[in-house]
């Protein structure tokens, strides 16, 4: 007999064995009878297949009820959240339209009050103006017709008040009249402005009625005189290069306006 190895009888059972298998029943019975120790029967296995399936579909039931508590509680939290949201937006937008009216009514009002101050300044304004104007006006008038009275009775000297029409414009750049007081005596012509003020301009404006007077008459003016209470500083070097004679309050008050205007301008 030929002794044969473990390890050579395993692998001619691997051979062998399912081809005896399926061709004979009754081994077949045999090989189930001696193995059956090692596997739970059919029948057993089966309900243990059941009894998982069962814990599985209660585990799956379970969560599904906590996932529907679950969205319903976060549902029932969204919808508060956005409650409560809405309320905020809805108090946010009407203390914002709260504070767009009363910021409406106080700038109303505040335009009101600076009308009303602008008609009261603009008519304050209005009136002083006027008032200035006028006590300008007649105190060069009262003064003119007070210098005319005691050079003409006390010193025999002709003033005169001379009026024209400038038609080509030269005086003033287009056409008007021309107004100068005319002092004269023996022949000498002085032309002298009597103003409550006066600018740079208006010394350039004097200088050119002198000399459409010159140019018209064909007589030379001797002096240019200005009598004023008031001469812009600026206006004096102008005076001083067209040999203008300047009759006005005293240096020191005039050197202290000087050094006003330049410390507004700087």
């Amino acid at each position: 007999m030929v002794e044969m190895n473990i390890e050579e009888v395993k692998k001619i059972i691997k051979n062998e064995l399912p081809k005896i298998l399926k061709s004979d029943p009754s081994f077949r019975r045999y090989i189930l009878q001696v193995t059956k120790l090692y596997y739970p029967p059919k029948k057993k296995t089966e309900d243990r297949i059941e009894q998982i399936y069962q814990q599985i579909l209660q585990v799956e039931e379970r969560f599904e009820k906590k996932w529907e508590e679950w969205s319903k509680r976060w549902e029932e939290t969204q919808a508060e959240w956005n409650r409560k949201w809405e309320e905020s937006q809805k108090r946010w937008e009407e203390t914002q339209a709260e504070w767009n009216r009363k910021w409406e009514e106080n700038q109303k009002t505040i335009n009101q009050i600076l009308l009303r101050l602008e008609k009261i300044d603009r008519r304050h304004l209005y009136t002083i103006g006027a008032l200035g104007a006028r006590w300008g006006l007649y105190s060069e008038e009262s003064f003119r017709n007070g210098l005319k009275a005691i050079i003409e009775e006390s010193f025999g000297i002709e003033v005169m008040r001379y009026i024209d029409y400038d038609h080509t414009g030269e005086v003033f750049g287009h056409p008007d009249q021309i107004e100068l007081d005319l002092i004269i005596r023996n022949g000498m012509v002085i032309a002298c402005e009597i103003k409550s003020s006066m600018s740079k301009s208006d010394m350039y404006t004097l200088w050119r009625k002198k000399e459409f007077y010159e140019r018209k008459h064909q007589r030379k003016v001797d002096r240019v005189i200005v009598i004023s209470p008031m001469v812009d500083p600026r206006a004096k070097p102008v005076a001083e290069k067209l040999g203008i004679e300047i009759y006005t309050h005293s240096d020191e008050f005039v050197e202290t306006e000087e050094k006003n205007i330049e410390d507004i301008t700087k």
